[in-house]
């Protein structure tokens, strides 16, 4: 049974404008994301990816898109690809982000993240989600290592 986030996402994938109407959804949930402007491109169990456009507000003082705006993209692609994932009864949050910066930022960005298989325990449980920028010649130019916090929801713990 998909998540509740993934099934309104593929309602509205398939309307015209229903992925960025998305994408502005969930930055309205969470604000912050709002700052770099995110685009959501896919989203199912286990892989989610999302492009962000080089624009001046997103820019350091090399001219290249700025290094936290490469982490604001990771924990907002990631995120996603985590909520998709995660069982229903439990729930997630990052505990955790290791980043590498490979190369300089310009363009277009392209971010992918990877969850590994999510399941129901009754402790909670790290799971590594894997995120890694592309720009538009596809050079890798930044990773990150994401340890999502997977736990029972306290209110489905509670019913019978």
């Amino acid at each position: 049974m998909p998540s509740r986030l993934l099934d309104i996402y593929q309602r509205l994938a398939r309307l015209p404008g229903g992925r960025r109407l998305f994408s502005r959804l969930v930055c309205f949930k969470a604000p912050y994301f709002g700052s770099i402007g995110p685009a959501l491109d896919s989203l199912a169990p286990g892989t989610a990816t999302a492009t962000l456009e080089h624009r001046r507000r997103i820019t350091n003082h090399l001219g290249t898109v700025h290094a936290i705006a490469l982490c604001n993209l990771a924990e907002f692609v990631g995120g996603l690809a985590t909520e998709a994932s995660t069982p229903r009864g439990m729930r997630w949050i990052p505990k955790g982000m290791q980043v590498e910066y490979l190369a300089k930022a310009s363009g277009r960005q392209r971010a992918t993240a990877h969850v590994p298989a999510l399941d129901v325990r009754e402790a909670g449980y790290e799971a590594p989600v894997t995120v890694e920028v592309r720009d538009t010649r596809d050079t890798v130019v930044f990773r990150a290592n994401i340890d999502m916090w997977i736990s029972p929801h306290k209110a489905a713990a509670r019913r019978p």
